[in-house]
């Protein structure tokens, strides 16, 4: 009973400092521009992934456009993405396999999701919870510090983490939680010099 109500005050003040409403930082116009999206926001700002999609989406129109696509020429096309050779082999490999085996169809199975090239659970997750509003839980760098210091878990694998924030945190708040938390963790619960005397989460911190 400790552990709930402790969880559910933290999940009261993330709901009005950072609200209930839903918000995707990648800019995309469907499902198969913000696969690729992710698949480009690895070790990579968002910020930048958006410049870069800009004119990316332009030039590859389709899922069949990035299938086609050359593999030096999109290198250079993402290359400030960072290891944009991995990258771009992923992408035109996984846009194989969307066109020729699911019709230019993004699945919304965590199983189909995962058989695509360059998505693991993370990036299956962002597309679940964005596209397809199933509840799920993205462990990225933001929700895998944060939830450490709030002692909601004491894994460190990403996958554990998942699950047990799963255990925890309400089915309601799944997809909530990496919103506010990414932004919790830009503006004030940094990877390094964290703004403790700005957070009201301070009191909750296993590092305060």
């Amino acid at each position: 009973m400790a552990v709930k109500k402790r969880t559910k005050e933290i999940l009261e003040i993330l709901d009005d400092q950072y609200s209930v409403e839903y918000k995707c930082y990648l800019n995309h116009e469907n499902a198969w521009q913000l696969l690729i999206a992710t698949i480009l926001s690895a070790q990579c700002t968002d910020a930048r992934v958006n410049i870069i999609t800009k004119d990316l989406f332009v030039k590859y129109p389709s899922i069949e456009a990035f299938a086609n696509a050359e593999l030096t020429e999109l290198e250079q096309d993402i290359k400030q993405a960072g290891f944009f050779h991995n990258k771009a082999k992923n992408i035109i490999e996984c846009c194989k396999k969307l066109h020729y085996e699911f019709n230019d169809e993004v699945p919304s199975s965590i199983e189909e999701l995962t058989s695509l090239a360059g998505v693991g659970r993370k990036t299956a997750n962002v597309i679940r919870g964005n596209i397809y509003h199933i509840p799920s839980i993205v462990v990225d760098t933001h929700v895998k510090r944060i939830s450490n210091r709030l002692g909601l878990t004491d894994k460190t694998d990403p996958v554990a983490i998942e699950y047990d924030l799963m255990k925890k945190i309400p089915k309601d708040h799944w997809i909530l939680i990496n919103i506010q938390l990414i932004t919790f963790g830009r503006d004030i619960c940094k990877a390094i010099k964290p703004e403790c005397e700005r957070c009201r989460l301070r009191n909750y911190c296993r590092e305060y």
